[in-house]
């Protein structure tokens, strides 16, 4: 049996100052950003939004498809592919059952695969049904996708485009990490509360780990020994050692926070968590695994994502339709820049349009 140690939280952040960080938007005192994009899902307006990280500043706006959300940047930057669905939205506060009486239209679903020097949508790949969140593998030759109605997951090559194995994982499969040696793809499985480890190349099942309630989103750190798992209904965050495929600890966040979406600093030495409808960015320190320092940032932050540098932080605000840019280094808002209807996922990838 894994062995789940509850950290107290509200007691670090009193002792170390950490939450003091709120929306106020706070001058930039950082040196000049790397030349990057920051590439936003708009689920509801069914487009993407591009930023220009130097300025922080909209370049472009692009239809995709229907509702956009998962979206990763390849290794290059002259690639940006895109989880679109056709199944309904649904809110939280609807059962399944009324859900599933909704239309689907299933030939909206895929992968777009979008170039950044012409900012067109060239193709969109088959990846089963309802794709929701994914993960690149080595080079971006694949991709590994979660079909949430469908329980599975789906590899697919990019090159062809061809579907390569379909697995049975959880129920409600929705957050995609690929290990960073590239050999196994961990997904989270809402309804079952559990992740599921499957080789990334050949799609068997290698096991299964049981985490805390509504588990969401994967971030590993950069040397691949821990995985963090967010437990949406929780409250919490699982830390897996990666070789033991055990619970070490189980990170406790103030009431009201919704953890959501999870990135690992390049440095390994933080670890951001968002909390949705709990409106806060948490800062996590691997080395305690404690609560350090938390930001409000905009209505419901759900996908982030960070700068090559580690010292700027994206997070896309649903209900408010625009994303916070946060200064990790004060945990302070610096500005905040409108997006399409409903930003979802955050990207970003190196400024290469040659």
């Amino acid at each position: 049996m894994p062995r789940d140690r509850m950290v107290p939280t509200l007691l670090s952040l009193l002792a170390l100052g950490g939450c003091g960080g709120e929306r106020a938007e706070t001058p930039a005192t950082a040196a000049a950003p790397p030349a990057e994009y920051a590439y936003v899902t708009n689920e509801d307006s069914h487009d993407l939004t591009i930023i220009d990280t130097r300025t922080d500043s909209v370049v472009a706006t692009i239809p995709v498809g229907r509702r956009p959300r998962g979206v990763k940047v390849s290794p290059d930057g002259k690639t940006v592919f895109v989880a679109l669905s056709g199944s309904p939205k649904c809110p939280p506060t609807m059962p399944d059952e009324e859900c599933a009486k909704l239309a689907s239209d299933k030939t909206q679903d895929g992968i777009a695969v979008l170039d950044v020097a012409t900012h067109r949508v060239t193709r969109v790949l088959p990846a089963g049904s309802d794709p929701e969140a994914f993960d690149l593998g080595p080079n971006a030759a694949t991709i590994v996708v979660s079909n949430e109605d469908a329980g599975q997951a789906s590899i697919v090559e990019v090159a062809t485009g061809q579907v390569l194995a379909t697995v049975p994982v959880g129920k409600e499969p929705e957050g995609v990490t690929i290990h960073p040696d590239g050999a196994s793809a961990w997904i989270t499985a809402e309804t079952d509360h559990d992740v599921t480890v499957i080789d990334a190349r050949t799609g068997m099942r290698m096991t299964r780990i049981e985490v805390g309630k509504r588990p969401r989103g994967i971030a590993f750190l950069p040397d691949g020994s821990r995985a963090y798992v967010t437990n949406e209904t929780g409250g919490t965050v699982s830390v897996i050692d990666v070789p033991s495929r055990s619970v070490l600890a189980t990170i406790s966040l103030p009431a009201g926070a919704k953890p959501m979406g999870i990135v690992a600093a390049p440095d390994g030495k933080r670890v951001y968590v968002s909390t949705g409808r709990g409106r806060r960015i948490f800062a996590l320190d691997p080395a305690t695994d404690s609560v350090i320092a938390s930001v409000e940032a905009g209505q419901r932050p759900w996908g982030i994502a960070l700068s090559r540098d580690g010292t700027r932080l994206y997070a896309a605000n649903g209900p408010s339709n625009d994303v916070s840019v946060i200064d990790t280094r004060t945990m302070g808002v610096v500005k905040t820049i409108p997006a399409g209807k409903t930003p979802w996922g955050v990207a970003i990838g190196a400024r290469r349009e040659d």
